[in-house]
């Protein structure tokens, strides 16, 4: 019964003490400042209406990301050749088949949209 009474005196406590954070004046204006910014961000919205050909757009898109890829191929291709000379230098048969590897896997992928246009026709 003690332990109750604790407990719901701790409980009562903690309910009266409930009180704003103090925050000095810079503090509360750069926090105003936020607000009005976050408001006017969320209600001030501007619509923004899709381009008239949507086909366009979709292409777009698809030549950036092959172009990405092609630079990820380009990069693999160069790491491949390296690898092929060092293992050439160190007469290490495992790093040079990884050095082929990673010089077919590179240009797999450089070329990875000329190949799928050959396949898709």
């Amino acid at each position: 019964m003690h332990l109750i009474r604790k407990i719901s005196a701790y409980r009562n406590r903690k309910k009266q003490e409930k009180r704003p954070l103090p925050m000095s004046q810079a503090q509360r204006r750069f926090f105003l400042v936020y607000m009005a910014v976050t408001l006017s961000l969320t209600v001030g919205g501007i619509p923004v209406f899709a381009s008239s050909d949507p086909l366009a757009v979709v292409n777009n898109l698809s030549d950036f990301v092959f172009s990405l890829i092609r630079a990820i191929g380009l990069i693999l291709l160069g790491f491949g050749i390296v690898q092929i000379g060092l293992s050439l230098k160190s007469q290490d048969p495992s790093q040079r088949a990884n050095g082929f590897l990673t010089l077919a896997g590179g240009v797999v992928i450089t070329f990875a949209r000329e190949i799928l246009n050959l396949i898709t026709g």
